[in-house]
């Protein structure tokens, strides 16, 4: 990332997408496509970049400029994008467990199976070891920090802690063979469910635990443990919305099964009342053809035509009477 790209992230962090005076995003924070976790500030998928565990590239929008959008928002109205955080953290977390249960579970077939006593004695040699490789990791860091008073008292535990594991290994190795001792014991990381040696160094435990992978899935864990402090009370507040919003919507399904039955049941009414319909209309033409009827009879003219057709047929026979009696002459 260049000089530029950099200016051009911190500003977006800053001041969000309308930094130039005006909205140049056409996507908003509180679209779907938008990765809650990221807008929280805890996707796994950019805590997790360019370890061994790499999850890729997340599929969902992160952009620093919808962050800054989202934290201005969240100070006027409560999104409860954290508590949608809290769930991807749990899901993944419980994913991560489960691997670390099945590596647990693969040791325990493959390794030779101790006595309780040297089980005891080796998970303390691994405990001390652990401590030792965390507050190393912690002094190198301060060392590099400038706070070398506290990076040198740390090394001073550092040497009580490594008088203590050379006492436990002491411990256990003269409770097992030689042959035995001499193969490695491991165990696994219940943070990040990375495999550990017991005769790992402290160097190469300093690295473990100082490590990019090791440090992404503590600060993962932590974060985790702080929303489920803050963001888990107000998760029974979307419960109970989400449980309302079921029921209302189970409710318009039993109001729609009803409505359906009520239209099965008004199919009937509609078709009798078509009938009703189809013989009050027969009705009305029956009457408006009688009274149609009606009207041409009592019409003057139809009269006159009657009255006029029995004159012409009388006429016409005293014409024809008339010339047969001429013809008599």
């Amino acid at each position: 990332m260049t000089a530029h790209d950099q200016m051009r992230a911190m500003l977006d962090q800053l001041m969000g997408t309308g930094r130039n005076g005006e909205v140049s995003n056409s996507i908003k924070f509180s679209d779907a496509r938008v990765c809650k976790s990221f807008l929280v500030g805890c996707c796994p998928h950019d805590i997790l970049a360019t370890t061994r565990m790499d999850l890729g590239e997340c599929l969902k929008v992160h952009d620093l400029a919808l962050r800054a959008d989202y934290e201005k928002a969240q100070q006027k109205k409560d999104y409860f994008y954290d508590v949608e955080a809290m769930e991807h953290l749990q899901a993944f977390i419980a994913d991560c467990d489960r691997r670390t249960e099945a590596a647990k579970r693969r040791l325990a077939e493959t390794q030779e199976e101790l006595s309780a006593e040297v089980q005891t004695k080796a998970n303390a040699v691994h405990e001390l070891a652990e401590e030792i490789g965390k507050k190393l990791a912690k002094a190198e860091a301060l060392g590099e920090a400038g706070q070398v008073e506290e990076s040198m008292q740390l090394m001073g535990e550092i040497e009580e802690l490594r008088a203590k594991k050379a006492r436990a290994e002491h411990e256990y190795r003269s409770s097992i063979p030689a042959s035995s001792y001499q193969q490695q014991k491991l165990r696994v990381c219940e943070v990040c469910s990375a495999y550990l040696g017991i005769h790992d160094n402290d160097v190469r435990l300093a690295d473990h635990f100082g490590g990019k992978l090791h440090l992404g899935f503590l600060s993962i864990r932590e974060k985790l443990t702080e929303l489920e402090k803050t963001a888990a009370p107000r998760k029974k507040d979307i419960d109970r919305s989400r449980n309302r919003s079921s029921y209302e919507s189970s409710s318009d399904r039993r109001r729609y099964v009803g409505a359906r039955e009520l239209d099965g049941r008004s199919r009937v009414h509609r078709s009798r009342s078509r009938e009703r319909k189809y013989d009050s209309k027969r009705e009305n033409n029956k009457s408006s053809s009688s009274r149609y009827d009606s009207r041409r009879s009592r019409s003057p003219h139809n009269n006159s035509r009657r009255s006029r057709s029995p004159k012409g047929h009388s006429s016409s026979y005293k014409r024809r009477d008339r010339s047969r009696e001429r013809d008599r002459r």
